[in-house]
């Protein structure tokens, strides 16, 4: 629910891309727009949607890509070199070469082999969770222009992909793993025991893709002789029910989602071998969770993340198949006396002796190299963090990062030798920078933007220069400059203990001398922060909308949130809330006290962990704040997921007393302002449960409130004119009671 999320990609699926061509381009207007946002030209039209480039993918020579060319009648996949990048280039397939057994296939995704003279297609793409899939998969033959489907007799299977010599696909089917040899198109079942609800081969259970957001559970062998992959027998884990209606009786949804203290899935790692058939289980030694694993991209070495309940200790398994004998040993350990991140920034050097991981063991989330031999040196160094790990240019020793080195609000890409000398920044360090390098490391997609800019899309050569831009958004600068909007401020403001980033948008036509209301926008848990000089795009634009009815509005990150080291992010460990609670009581305090602003009128409004904290704020805080939203929210952490709360927690068992006097569930009578509850009644993620406890508190201590339910509708509330509806309720709301 919470977990940081990577967006970036050259991979990313064409869906979004689909959308956004399909959005209505507005004529380019003139003069001032006197006619104020409406949400529905946020979120029915979709007007102020950013447009991102179609389909880049770098190619394997480092000096070309390819990329979707699409129009309303036309669609094809062109190659063609970075230096050339607005030519015409080599076609690779058109709509003509979409047609299998007469009907026409959709891309919403594709991927080459390594020798890239076949493509895998991902057509027909249905979400199951957040990040989960299932899809029809074809390959299209580049030499022979045909068209022919993965599996026919399994259609929507997941996570299809090559083996790295090419010749081979794995994929996923019904919880079983498949590979296909495509000379001979012979299928293989790699397992067979695969069953809803109880065994899982090669791809992830629920809490595994939401709190360690993985769904592949397997991965090639560096010769594709070997695959590993993840079994997990969740039979001993709970049931939970969703109820989705339309028909005379609803149709009822079960799945098995471990809450906070209880059983979780067993989950081992095994290699099959595809020249003997054969299947073998890793020795792990005493774990509870293993939420990475990764083949080295140069030779037969598989390191594996075990993890503990507690999630404070984990180990870095080396299995060695570069030898006559495999071996085995734990070549690195880390302990913390709250908890160790997990994230995607570990690879495996061509060297067959070294690891670049990322570790807070310094106070800052920072690079290391690990030796297996258990060697450990700090790369970068700094009272900053670095967010995420893009990858080393082997041949010239230059590791590739984001990181918050101006400020928790900003993202600069910059290089440094692993060595740790001649850091460099290679974007701006101020706005938002993120990167995807291509194949070679040569080049890499820039996207940047600020708090009010929208993004720019670059290619960049590997140095920082801008080789050209791929897309400006001019046609939404353009929409945009004609409105009358607000600026987006940067300030710090005073919390309980220390100065919180904030940031700030008052009325076009603000006026020091009259008093405003406020509405305080929130998230405040860890994994998140708002506070940020990026583009917000949709809120942006309905926090705009709230400017122009007379509200200043105001966004804050707490303690607990990221980018400002170990003791600030960790400084709620087993007391999830309070601290966070304590520090939006002290800004609406601080508020108070400027002659702009009305204390009498703050409200707070947030979506999921901001919906527990606006819950917090009103309950604990119920003198300070005058209205308050709460969307998706956890009411009681024992309702939550057992991977992300008792990350933050420990279990129930543990620490009862920082469950119980964190659950806003057990303060409503305390509530005295107006109080909105707002759900998703097939919320998978933060169950329904939360909102019908919190009822039943506040039918009990005979407090009055406020509640609506969305059928059907997940943790995200959309789809249709769904989030049209909500905001044009969310904005009638706060206009009668703020």
């Amino acid at each position: 629910m919470f977990q940081k999320i990577k967006l970036l990609s050259f991979g990313f699926s064409l869906l979004f891309i689909q959308a956004a061509f399909a959005q209505n381009v507005p004529a380019k207007p003139s003069g001032i727009v006197k006619a104020p946002i409406t949400v529905e030209s946020i979120w029915k039209n979709y007007e102020f949607s950013s447009r991102g480039f179609a389909g880049f993918k770098g190619m394997k020579d480092g000096e070309h890509f390819t990329k979707v060319n699409q129009t309303k009648t036309s669609f094809s996949i062109t190659k063609q070199k970075y230096m050339q990048h607005d030519g015409v280039g080599e076609v690779l397939l058109t709509n003509s070469d979409l047609m299998f057994e007469g009907r026409k296939i959709s891309i919403d995704d594709y991927d080459f082999n390594q020798q890239e003279d076949k493509i895998l297609i991902t057509s027909e793409m249905q979400s199951v969770y957040r990040r989960s899939y299932v899809a029809n998969f074809f390959i299209f033959d580049l030499k022979t222009k045909k068209i022919s489907a993965l599996d026919s007799k399994r259609l929507g299977s997941t996570l299809a992909e090559f083996s790295p010599d090419g010749t081979k696909v794995a994929y996923v089917f019904e919880n079983n793993m498949y590979v296909k040899d495509l000379a001979s198109n012979k299928i293989t079942a790699i397992t067979t025991d695969g069953l809803s609800n109880s065994i899982i081969n090669g791809t992830t259970d629920w809490v595994y893709e939401e709190e360690f957001a993985i769904t592949k559970g397997f991965s090639w062998s560096f010769d594709s002789k070997n695959i590993a992959f993840l079994r997990f027998d969740e039979s001993a884990v709970k049931e939970f029910q969703l109820e989705y209606y339309g028909n005379l009786y609803p149709d009822i949804y079960t799945y098995k989602y471990p809450k906070a203290g209880k059983d979780n899935s067993k989950v081992t790692t095994h290699i099959y071998n595809l020249t003997t058939k054969k299947k073998s289980k890793l020795d792990l030694g005493s774990y509870e969770y293993i939420p990475r694993f990764k083949w080295s991209g140069s030779a037969n070495q598989l390191v594996v993340q075990t993890l503990n309940r507690h999630q404070n200790h984990v180990q870095y398994h080396l299995f060695d198949w570069t030898q006559k004998k495999m071996t085995s040993k734990v070549i690195f350990e880390e302990k913390s006396d709250t908890y160790v991140e997990i994230d995607d920034n570990l690879l495996i050097l061509k060297d067959g002796k070294t690891i670049l991981r990322t570790s807070e063991m310094d106070g800052h989330m920072h690079i290391y190299e690990v030796g297996f031999d258990g060697s450990n040196k700090q790369v970068t160094k700094g009272n900053w963090d670095v967010i995420e790990f893009l990858g080393i240019d082997e041949s010239s020793q230059t590791i590739y990062y984001t990181s918050a080195e101006k400020g928790a609000i900003y993202q600069g890409i910059y290089s440094i030798q692993i060595d740790g000398s001649n850091k460099k920044a290679i974007s701006e360090e101020t706005g938002y920078n993120a990167a995807e390098f291509a194949q070679g490391m040569t080049y890499f997609v820039k996207r940047s933007s600020t708090a009010n800019t929208p993004t720019v899309t670059s290619l960049c050569y590997k140095t920082g220069e801008v080789v050209a831009v791929l897309e400006d958004n001019q046609t939404l600068n353009e929409k945009l400059s004609v409105y009358d909007l607000t600026t987006k401020e940067f300030i710090t403001i005073k919390g309980a203990t220390e100065d919180l980033n904030a940031w700030i948008m008052k009325p076009k036509n603000f006026d020091a001398s009259k008093k405003y209301p406020v509405y305080m926008t929130i998230y405040g848990g860890p994994g998140s922060n708002t506070v940020k000089d990026a583009f917000g795009g949709n809120d942006y634009m309905y926090h705009q909308l709230l400017t122009q009815r007379g509200y200043i509005v105001i966004s804050v990150d707490p303690r607990g949130t990221m980018y400002r080291g170990t003791k600030f992010k960790k400084s709620t460990y087993l007391q999830l809330g309070k601290l966070e609670t304590e520090d939006f009581i002290a800004v609406a305090k601080e508020l108070g006290k400027m002659d702009f602003i009305d204390k009498n009128r703050i409200g707070i409004q947030g979506w999921s962990y901001g919906g527990y904290m606006s819950s917090l704020a009103m309950t604990k805080g119920a003198d300070y704040f005058k209205m308050g939203i709460a969307v998706a929210p956890v009411t009681n952490w024992r309702y939550y997921d057992n991977i992300y709360t008792e990350r933050f927690m420990r279990t129930p068992q543990e620490n009862a007393a920082g469950y119980d006097d964190n659950s806003p569930i057990n303060f409503v009578k305390n509530i005295k302002g107006n109080y909105f509850l707002i759900h998703g009644s097939a919320d998978d993620n933060v169950h329904n449960q939360n909102a019908m406890e919190m009822v039943n508190a506040l039918v009990k201590s005979n407090v009055q409130f406020d509640l609506f339910i969305y059928p059907n509708r997940d943790h995200g509330i959309y789809g249709g004119n769904t989030r049209n509806h909500l905001f044009n309720m969310l904005l009638d709301y706060t206009l009668k009671n703020l």
